[in-house]
């Protein structure tokens, strides 16, 4: 069975803070995993990290990494200084997870987030930057043991990697097996003619999922459709995390960053709420 987790920016406005007290309420929850931002606990002191690391244990948590780059960390930048500083990052950040003793970054980790492509500009040697950038991370990430995955996101985010099949394309470039694909069903939504036939297409290069509706509340609130898409999860045999990354709080970075312009929980108890996505999750697993 699939382990089972939350995305912490689903209780906060800012992207930065104590994901101590998070473990604690995933696990009341009945939550497997409680995904971070990976960027905060790369910039962790070790004391800060020891903390964390031990309340997930003591709780039987499992932790999960995702980030966004910022533009200082764009590795497909023309900028080769900050190519530099984003592949340093990047290896920072798999060396964080070894500390950690956890396996899996995502996100979008191929350039910066959000990000247009420059007027004139040809998406393809953004591409190739990337890859080359990725596959000196990966050198990194092999010898740590620990898995990236690269996020495929909708057109008005970003604009390298907005279909399965383009991911799949860029992990297949990299060449490691540490470099995977995440895919996400509200991005999907966006972005892919068929939600299934992209999830099939994907296959054993999928590493991580994310799970929200179309307007980024938490599964079953919404028409995405829960059964086509468990379903191709099943026919590729995927066995890996699925968390949950709903946004319904306007306000603060987190609701700027996201576009939560009204207030999308409105009525709702959020921890009782998530309580309900899990149990709606697990019977939709479980068919």
């Amino acid at each position: 069975m699939n382990k089972i987790g939350i995305y912490y920016a689903y209780w906060t406005h800012d992207w930065d803070a104590d994901f101590v007290p998070y473990v604690a309420k995933v696990k009341r929850l009945g939550f497997d995993i409680l995904e971070v931002n990976s960027g905060t606990v790369t910039r962790m002191p070790n004391r800060e990290r020891d903390r964390l690391r031990r309340a997930a244990e003591k709780a039987g948590i499992e932790l999960t990494y995702c980030i966004g780059l910022p533009h200082r960390y764009d590795i497909a930048s023309p900028d080769a200084a900050v190519r530099r500083n984003g592949i340093a990052f990047l290896k920072r950040s798999a060396e964080m997870l070894r500390y950690m003793g956890h396996r899996q970054l995502g996100g979008i980790i191929y350039s910066s987030w959000p990000g247009k492509l420059p007027f004139g500009e040809e998406k393809r040697l953004y591409l190739d930057r990337s890859v080359r950038s990725m596959r000196e991370v990966m050198k990194v990430a092999e010898d740590c043991g620990v898995f990236f995955n690269v996020e495929v996101v909708n057109r008005f985010e970003q604009f390298l990697l907005n279909t399965a099949a383009e991911a799949v394309t860029y992990v297949r470039r990299v060449g490691s097996p540490h470099c995977r694909v995440l895919l996400d069903t509200f991005h999907l939504n966006i972005e892919e003619d068929s939600i299934r036939d992209a999830i099939v297409a994907t296959g054993a290069w999928l590493g991580h999922f994310h799970v929200g509706e179309t307007n980024r509340r938490p599964p079953g609130r919404g028409r995405m459709p829960w059964d086509e898409i468990f379903g191709a999860l099943r026919r590729i045999g995927y066995t890996g995390a699925i968390t949950m990354e709903p946004f319904l709080m306007p306000g603060g970075e987190v609701g700027r960053d996201i576009s939560v312009y009204r207030n999308l929980g409105e009525g709702l108890d959020l921890d009782r709420e998530a309580g309900r996505a899990l149990k709606f999750v697990r019977r939709k697993l479980a068919r």
